[in-house]
Formats: C-alpha cells, structure tokens, sequence
C-alpha cells in the first residue's frame, strides 16, 4: 500500500494557498465518516510519483498525518490549466463496513497463450475500467481477465470475473461485455499455387492464337468477295456484241 505524509494546514485564503503551492505543496482535504473533514498539505513531488503510477484513484493510499495513520481513496485531483500541475486533492476516509461507488481497470493476462492473438486476431476493449459498489476495505485493486486459450469471436462478460459477494457492478440486470476477440480487419489474401498461374497463362496463350485466327477470317472472305467480282467482269467483257445484246 502506498503512503504520504501529510501536514495540517490552517491557511484558506488565495493568498496563503498561493504561498504554500510556491513552496511545492499541495493543498488536500479529508472527509468522510464521523469525523469533520481535516484540512491538509502533501508534497507535490511525492503526490506527482504516486499520480504517475498505474491506477491512483483506484488504490487505498496511507496518509500519515502529524504522526497519525489513516487509510484513505483518492477521489479527486486538480490541475492547474496551463502547467498541468496538481494544485488540490481530496481523499476520502476508508471506514470499515461503508460502501462506495469506485472505477476499478481491467487487466488482462496471457496474450502470449491466446490462439486467436496468435492468428492476428484483434483483442476490443469495449470497457478499460468498471465501476463497482464495493466495501471500502474490499476495493479490488483491478479485474483480471485470463487470455490463455481464448480464440476468435470469444468475448469476455461482467459475468467471467470472479467478485466477492458485497462486490457488485453498478450496471445492474444485463450481463454486459468487457472485451472481445475479434478477427483480423484486413484479410490477407492467399498467394495462388504456381500450377494455377501457369494455367492461367496458357489460357492468355491460346485466347490470343483464337483472337488472331478469327481476325484474319474476315479478311479472307473480303479478299474473295473482291476476287469474285473481278471474275465476273472479266466474264462479262468476253461475251460476244451477239451475246451482250
């Protein structure tokens, strides 16, 4: 678990939150519970380390506060518009025994074992995180889900995920998905055996020889068309004066 220490502050105006982000803090609150909410500065360079690990809004964070513990949730983060810096946070009390609404990731396992990744399928994620109804003290760190044997057009539901029994979704009534595994997008077509491609030209061969043949058959009937006529006038001009009359 993952711990800050923390200092209680009594500052409220601009002006003194100003000089305690210059000094690189970060004003927090704590609320939550019985207790009245608790005013507090933490390290901005130790809350940024914690912010850049996997997960922060999911884990149960150990703040120590002038020398007390508490476990708390990170419920929310501020940034400052342009430099993006963090300028406030709130955490909540984690009391035992109260229920809270928490987005937890979804991790999945064994993409090497999967047989429908090994054939270029494609894992969707449809839901990189699920919002549960969960204890406090029972908030699941992620939902893992096992790839290993998984093959194309599976799907992974709400319903494969192993949860306690106070741990619920908040979508409630319909088993929904999480993932999927779908074919490839782009089909790659197959290469055509060397058989066929020979085939394929000989056929071209011979279209051409029948193309070539059936050209010059045209030709031939005209040049005897014109050798006939030719014939017949020439028959023509040897008749006799008797005859041509």
């Amino acid at each position: 678990m993952n711990s800050l220490d923390a200092n209680i502050r009594e500052n409220t105006t601009k002006g003194q939150l100003s000089t305690l982000r210059n000094k690189g803090n970060v004003p927090a609150i704590i609320y939550g519970g019985k207790d009245q909410n608790q005013k507090v500065s933490i390290s901005k360079k130790s809350l940024k380390t914690l912010i850049e690990k996997e997960n922060f809004l999911s884990n149960i964070i150990t703040l120590n506060v002038d020398g007390k513990t508490q476990n708390v949730l990170p419920r929310e983060v501020k940034y400052h518009i342009l430099s993006d810096e963090p300028t406030h946070v709130d955490f909540l009390r984690v009391l035992p025994g109260v229920s809270i609404k928490i987005e937890v990731p979804v991790n999945f396992i064994n993409h090497d074992k999967s047989p429908g990744l090994k054939r270029g399928g494609v894992l969707n994620i449809v839901r990189r995180k699920v919002e549960l109804k969960c204890p406090s003290e029972k908030i699941p760190e992620n939902l893992t889900l096992d790839l290993d044997g998984i093959d194309i057009g599976e799907s992974f539901k709400i319903s494969s995920v192993k949860l306690d029994s106070d741990v619920v979704p908040t979508i409630q009534g319909r088993d929904f998905v999480i993932a999927t595994l779908a074919a490839p997008t782009v089909m790659k077509e197959p290469e055509k055996p060397a058989e066929a491609e020979a085939a394929e030209g000989a056929e071209g061969a011979e279209g051409a020889e029948v193309a070539a043949a059936d050209g010059d058959k045209p030709a031939t009937d005209a040049a005897k068309g014109e050798k006939k006529e030719g014939d017949d006038k020439k028959a023509t001009d040897k008749k006799t004066p008797e005859e041509k009359k």
